[in-house]
């Protein structure tokens, strides 16, 4: 059994920063890929960071030079750091992590969401 929990949303002045944090327990190999998503109510799911193991990060456009996505594998977390936040960042906030429970077998499991808002 794998969980995944997210941390660390928040309200935050246009201008602020935020720290997500994503840390996953249980039966873990290895984290082969992690990804940062938002939802804002009405839309889909869109993707605003991922990282695979061994890989470079890829950002949204929307987030490029503000957001940083990065991983601790000593602690099986990984972080969103948000930097000069627009509320246009409000939303909702998942983690996406890719798991290995062994050498053969990988599963996708999502957080609960974190709700960041950025308000003046």
């Amino acid at each position: 059994q794998v969980q995944v929990v997210e941390s660390g949303g928040g309200l935050v002045q246009p201008g602020g920063s935020l720290r997500l944090s994503c840390a996953a327990s249980g039966s873990i190999f290895t984290i082969r890929a992690v990804g940062w998503y938002r939802q804002v109510p009405g839309k889909q799911r869109d993707l605003v960071a991922g990282i695979r193991s061994g890989g470079n990060p890829n950002y949204a456009d929307s987030v490029k030079g503000r957001f940083t996505i990065s991983r601790d594998n000593a602690k099986n977390t990984a972080y969103l750091q948000m930097n000069s936040l627009k509320p246009e960042d409000t939303a909702v906030y998942y983690c996406n992590v890719e798991i290995a429970v062994d050498t053969a077998h990988h599963y996708v499991y999502w957080g609960q969401g974190t709700r960041v808002t950025v308000s003046s």
